[in-house]
């Protein structure tokens, strides 16, 4: 509706914008790098949800992607213009008159509206990847998991609120690329680490990023733990339960480690490994 015209790297990240919102039914705001998000939060109001999922990461939020699954209203427009350090790209299912008029002061600040925003696709609903020579076509990760399906495998139980978070960050992961650690407190995310090569790098650089709000925090894990240093680097930094899928050989060890911290650890049985 507005701006310069879209490059390559903005379309890609604002598909990964809206595949994350699209996940809650709750308010929901995420910001996007690099098609990794480095704030995600759903909260009571939309202009609360995109404030927490700021402050996970004001540095990396200059030059982002923000994504919203309501109506932008003018309190989130001039929330977005007074809080943020620069913005590329606005995408969400509507606006109003006056966030519109506002947001379009901004002269290069693409505003993307998505009409039948949730619809469900029916055509092409598939993971593709190009390759030289072709491409990879696979299913998309759209498993959901229910408390229900989650085992908790620690002495340690986490409490009512604690899976809720757990829950939360279990879902942001999904969008994270691998290897994924995701720290939450609530429903908002305090640290992500992504894309590194070894899993205990990616729980140093969330804790890192998350700082002393690491303590008392809940990790999200896309794939299971190969050894114990992760839980390890994690309870260092105040970590109290993970979800993980679960599935290492060395499991048994895994869980040991987090029963001698009393960190609670819940299975999934369902890994992301976003590539």
């Amino acid at each position: 509706m507005h701006g310069k015209e879209l490059s390559f790297n903005n379309i890609i990240d604002l598909n990964a914008a809206l595949e994350i919102v699209k996940e809650f039914e709750e308010p929901a705001a995420t910001i996007i790098k690099h098609t990794n998000p480095c704030g995600t939060a759903i909260a009571l109001s939309l202009k609360q949800a995109y404030i927490d999922a700021l402050d996970c990461d004001r540095l990396s939020a200059f030059e982002s992607i923000v994504g919203f699954n309501r109506t932008v209203d003018m309190e989130v427009a001039k929330t977005i213009l007074e809080e943020a350090d620069f913005v590329e790209c606005i995408i969400a299912p509507s606006y109003d008159a006056k966030a519109k008029e506002a947001l379009r002061q901004k002269k290069n600040l693409r505003l993307l509206e998505v009409k039948h925003f949730g619809a469900k696709v029916t055509a092409f609903d598939r993971d593709l990847k190009k390759v030289v020579g072709g491409l990879l076509i696979q299913d998309r990760d759209l498993a959901r998991i229910k408390e229900a399906d989650i085992k908790i495998v620690t002495k340690a139980k986490p409490a009512k609120d604690q899976m809720r978070s757990l829950s939360f960050g279990w879902v942001v992961a999904k969008h994270v690329k691998s290897n994924a650690i995701v720290l939450c407190q609530g429903t908002k995310t305090v640290g992500v680490g992504a894309g590194q090569m070894s899993r205990v790098d990616s729980v140093a650089i969330a804790c890192q990023k998350a700082g002393p709000r690491a303590k008392g925090s809940c990790l999200a894990s896309d794939a299971f733990f190969p050894k114990e240093d992760g839980i390890e680097q994690a309870a260092k930094a105040g970590v109290k339960a993970i979800i993980q899928p679960g599935g290492s050989i060395r499991d048994e060890e895994v869980i040991k480690t987090a029963d001698k911290l009393g960190i609670a650890m819940a299975f999934t049985g369902i890994r992301h490994f976003k590539h």
